[in-house]
């Protein structure tokens, strides 16, 4: 990392003690996660939480995911019942965030929550993101750092073209494993399927022994990912396709020809930790019209296919 800007933080232990100080401070501190890289801020503090939606654009009513060292602080923070404890006891550390009731002690800023009395919280399953939250020793919320409805970010890379001097500090963990963000459980009630991710819907439910309920109409979003329109590059988006018109450009899956083809063997693990990469290298090409190849919906294709879905929504 001779050559990396100003702004980039090693993820050593020295580096992890300067970007857990930064965050007392009040900074922004852009780290990696296995889902995507987040941007961080002190979720006690107004003003830091405040400048995450400054800085990425992002609406005041979305709420933010609070990201901790561990179930025992989650705890702390949130109220669980037998799902909730169930679901983090299997897929805690990992790519599962919970909306739970948030306790009355719990010191949250309230534009985490957007007003609400719910928490979404998640324990990340990342080396950085654990050392991180380890030294900080407190909620971390943390959306993925990208200007507000663009493309998430897998690199850091991604994080300094999207969003520039707008963060104080980018720890380059190298890219993240997942590439796509957590799946997100209501267990307010009836356990709900709020956005599909990197842990497959079929392997909670199995773990729940129940179907996850589907997510009532909401005037507002009730956790991250919901708005129609995100995840979006700056070509239009076409879904399903098969046989790409002459001015398109095929983003492929499964034994096809195509420019970029997020798994020519049609792995849903290797297709998912592709995507926000190759939207971003057909977003550096300037392609203007982007075709996609069909994903199965199932496993990881459902949450690849909400992100293409949202992608492709009108702007």
């Amino acid at each position: 990392m001779t050559d990396a800007p100003e702004n980039t933080i090693r993820p050593d232990a020295a580096g992890l003690d300067a970007a857990a100080a930064m965050l007392r401070a009040g900074q922004l501190v852009a780290f990696p996660t296995e889902t995507v890289y987040g941007l961080g801020a002190d979720a006690r503090n107004d003003h830091a939480v405040a400048r995450i939606f400054a800085a990425k654009g992002r609406p005041s009513f979305n709420p933010l995911i609070a990201h901790v060292p561990d179930m025992a602080f989650a705890k702390t923070l949130c109220v669980f019942d037998a799902a909730a404890s169930k679901l983090a006891s299997t897929y805690w550390p990992g790519a599962l965030t919970l909306v739970l009731p948030m306790r009355d002690d719990a010191g949250i800023s309230r534009l985490v929550t957007a007003g609400l009395g719910t928490l979404a919280i998640r324990v990340p399953d990342h080396e950085v993101a654990h050392g991180l939250l380890a030294r900080f020793a407190g909620p971390i919320a943390a959306p993925s750092a990208n200007p507000s409805g663009r493309i998430s970010p897998t690199t850091a890379a991604h994080v300094r073209g999207g969003l520039g001097p707008k963060v104080d500090a980018v720890i380059d963990g190298g890219p993240c494993g997942v590439g796509v963000e957590s799946t997100i459980v209501s267990c307010v009630g009836t356990p709900t399927l709020l956005r599909a991710g990197g842990i497959p819907t079929e392997a909670l439910e199995a773990c729940l022994g129940q179907p996850l309920a589907a997510p009532a109409a909401q005037d507002a979003p009730i956790a991250p990912g919901q708005l129609a329109s995100h995840y979006a590059p700056r070509g239009s988006v076409r879904l399903n396709v098969t046989t790409p018109e002459s001015d398109e450009t095929l983003l492929g899956f499964g034994p096809v020809e195509a420019a970029l083809n997020l798994s020519p063997t049609g792995d849903l693990t290797e297709a998912a930790a592709h995507l926000f990469a190759y939207l971003h290298q057909l977003d550096r090409k300037g392609v203007r019209r982007i075709a996609v190849s069909p994903i199965p919906e199932h496993g990881l294709g459902r949450a690849i296919n909400d992100r293409l879905r949202r992608a492709a929504a009108p702007r």
